[in-house]
């Protein structure tokens, strides 16, 4: 078996300044991978991302994830291509349908059409082709071409999804598939059986799974799971409705959901969720901001205290 890979979710809210430190701290730490969320109302992912390029050396760095409606491929691609210059060759691409969109008034029409075709334009201008692309939804003239500094090797995508008929084209066409706002066991099943569908379609080996969620650790249990009990309330409603291993009446956040849906509480039974999961299949965990009741304290009891327990 791989070793297992963690990572850290940084979320836009903060000081454009404290990013840079956190994730130098998450790679000192041992984490593989540090992320930013491209949540509607936060920062930019690419903005905190260039933060940590600049004072790391070894953690892969991308978008969890970036949207096709509120940015055209072409400009996702750009700003992949400064994420990975920037960080000597560590970006990834992660791409979703998006949330609360609805909120500023941006359609998400067609969403599989719309990531399949963001994924090829992005790819192939990354790759410096400039034989244009006519899709359903986007097009990119003959003779278009990114005018900057591209890629010296191909970026791995992750697709951002629950429901069957995404999970089943990121089998088909991405890297690893992102089921984020879950810690939940029970659905790696489930994921595998829907990403095989799309991977067998096109003969492919099935993608890794990477799951992630809101993190709140502390040796202080008991506050450690009220807070991340209001932190999951901002996007349990989004995610629950999908999770097809729960009783869909639960509109109310118990002790035994919070489980499924956050990592939360002491650095023993936090380790406990996450040896549940690798031992599910998952290739990468993702521990999402706040980290802990203070955030660099929670980030540290991550690192020393739970890694430890796979490392």
């Amino acid at each position: 078996m791989s070793r297992p890979q963690f990572g850290v979710g940084l979320q836009g809210d903060r000081d454009v300044s404290e990013y840079g430190p956190l994730g130098r701290l998450a790679e000192e730490l041992g984490f593989d991978v540090v992320t930013a969320f491209g949540d509607a109302g936060y920062l930019p992912p690419l903005v905190p991302l260039l933060e940590v390029a600049a004072v790391t050396e070894r953690v892969r760095l991308g978008p969890s994830c970036m949207n096709p409606y509120t940015a055209h491929p072409a400009e996702i691609a750009s700003q992949i291509a400064a994420l990975d210059a920037a960080s000597g060759g560590r970006a990834y691409l992660g791409l979703a349908r998006g949330a609360w969109l609805d909120m500023v008034g941006v359609p998400q029409p067609r969403p599989l059409r719309a990531i399949r075709e963001a994924a090829t334009v992005v790819e192939r201008l990354l790759r410096g082709d400039e034989t244009g692309f006519a899709g359903e939804m986007f097009s990119i003239e003959p003779g278009f071409r990114l005018k900057q500094p591209l890629p010296q090797r191909k970026i791995a995508l992750l697709i951002g999804a629950w429901g069957p008929r995404t999970v089943a084209l990121a089998g088909e066409i991405a890297d690893e598939l992102k089921v984020g706002g879950s810690a939940n066991p029970d659905l790696v099943p489930v994921m595998r059986e829907r990403l095989a569908v799309g991977a067998n379609r096109v003969g492919r080996v099935t993608p890794d799974i990477v799951v992630g969620a809101v993190t709140v650790v502390d040796h202080d249990a008991r506050a450690a799971r009220e807070r991340a009990q209001a932190a999951v309330a901002m996007y349990f409603e989004v995610v629950a409705p999908f999770d097809a291993t729960l009783d869909q009446h639960q509109d109310v956040i118990t002790d035994e959901l919070l489980d499924r849906f956050a990592f939360a509480g002491t650095p023993k039974s936090v380790a406990r969720q996450v040896r549940d999961l690798l031992d599910a299949g998952v290739a990468r965990v993702e521990f999402g901001a706040p980290f802990g009741l203070e955030t660099e304290a929670g980030l540290r009891l991550l690192g020393q205290e739970v890694l430890a327990e796979f490392r």
